[in-house]
């Protein structure tokens, strides 16, 4: 959630990015009108109660006529108290309820406007000329059925569609991808984790999920537990209610998870191979920061991205993704978009979203800076989400024959493979 005052202080730059959001920007007025009720009756609740406290010492010396007027006045304000407790309680509850629901503040840099209205910062790669090479390009369901490595009639028939099983070498690039990314985010400092893929509400609520991204959450009714559908949400969760030491900063930590997403909304998209299913496995780095620090910090892990997409020597480019495209936490996020062959475009693999404050201050996790205490910036990278990377890896290195030339930063997790071979039927 944003700051309060910085609310009250300048709430025309809360307008201004609730409208890049394309979101409510009369949310902004509710929660200044539910916020000034809120203190007012704070205001007429403490002086009531002051005055009931007085009162009571002022009965203790009177008697007759005066004692039995005080006794009166002290009935209603045992009524009016409890009546200024209520309607605090009642703004209060209002306050946060309309805070929870309001987006964190667009950073200034970010272009404004829909999923289609990002800048494109950067591309990295060439990419191949099939045509030359004398060959069309097979898509990579095609290659993974070669292969004996994708099956999704299997998964549709055990769990439905947009599941599937990696099998043989398609496991293996699973555990090769997992080990070679966990190496890589280990080599650069981060803390390996291996995360609970079920949480509670409010660790889901506390990282942004139940907002406008609930839809695409699976919910156990009968545990009131959430499936995550990124290590996000219990690596930000970890250090909920905690105060830490600033000389502990930065703290940063490498999540692997299964993910769960409802893909709700995507119907008829992606509905070909592996690219958008509901259960996937995701490395996902996550940095716990002092807010001063937050920009810098987000230049750094989309470095590491890009330096993982290198490594797998894949045609990427890097985007600053519009304000109305931004999740709920976000400040702002760059996304590294791999060139997908038989798409003829680019496709998102990683992502790295700056979420200031806006996180700790949910999930109450703070800083101490010698006596002041204050909320830090949290920040999130996507290393590595498997199936979209070996989309991106099985179409760009595939060779004439159905075969695909492994990278040479996943060949010592694969036994030393260079190519993966087609599998005898």
């Amino acid at each position: 959630m944003i700051d309060l005052r910085l609310l009250r202080e300048d709430p025309d730059r809360v307008r201004a990015s609730q409208r890049a959001r394309g979101e409510d920007v009369a949310l902004v007025d509710s929660l200044l009108s539910a916020d000034e009720r809120r203190r007012s009756s704070g205001v007429r609740f403490d002086e009531l109660r002051a005055e009931q406290k007085g009162l009571g010492k002022l009965i203790g010396r009177a008697t007759g006529d005066e004692k039995a007027e005080l006794l009166k006045r002290a009935e209603q304000l045992k009524t009016d108290v409890k009546a200024a407790d209520t309607e605090r309680d009642a703004a209060d509850a209002e306050t946060q309820e309309l805070l929870q629901r309001l987006g964190n503040l667009v950073h200034l840099d970010v272009p404004v406007g829909g999923e289609e209205d990002f800048v494109t910062l950067e591309t990295h790669g060439t990419h191949r000329d099939f045509a030359a090479e004398g060959f069309e390009p097979r898509d990579h369901l095609e290659l993974g059925q070669l292969l004996g490595a994708i099956d999704v009639e299997r998964g549709a028939k055990v769990s439905g569609s947009r599941f599937y099983f990696l099998t043989g070498v398609g496991a293996l690039l699973e555990l090769a991808l997992v080990n070679a990314a966990i190496a890589q985010a280990t080599a650069a400092g981060f803390t390996p984790m291996l995360t609970p893929a079920l949480v509670r509400p409010q660790s889901m609520a506390g990282t942004g999920f139940l907002g406008q991204a609930a839809q695409d959450v699976y919910h156990l009714d009968k545990d009131d537990l959430y499936l995550v559908g990124t290590s996000e949400v219990p690596l930000a969760a970890y250090h909920m209610d905690e105060i830490l030491d600033a000389e502990r900063l930065p703290l940063r930590y490498a999540g692997f998870s299964p993910c769960f997403r409802r893909e709700a909304g995507s119907h008829g998209k992606d509905t070909r191979g592996i690219f958008r299913v509901h259960q996937f496995d995701k490395v996902e780095m996550f940095s716990y920061v002092l807010p001063e620090d937050s920009q810098a910090e987000h230049q750094r892990l989309l470095e590491w991205e890009k330096q993982w997409l290198t490594s797998l020597e894949l045609p990427f480019r890097v985007i600053d993704v519009a304000s109305a495209d931004l999740g709920s936490s976000a400040a702002r996020k760059y996304d590294c978009e791999a060139w997908i062959p038989t798409q003829g475009k680019y496709r998102e693999l990683t992502s790295t979203s700056d979420c200031t404050e806006f996180q700790s201050r949910r999930l109450s996790i703070r800083v101490r800076e010698g006596k002041k205490v204050r909320p830090l910036a949290t920040l999130n990278g996507t290393l590595c989400a498997v199936p979209r990377t070996i989309v991106a890896i099985l179409e760009n290195h595939q060779q004439a024959d159905g075969s695909v030339r492994v990278p040479e930063v996943l060949r010592p997790y694969l036994g030393g493979r260079e190519v993966l071979e087609p599998v005898a039927k």
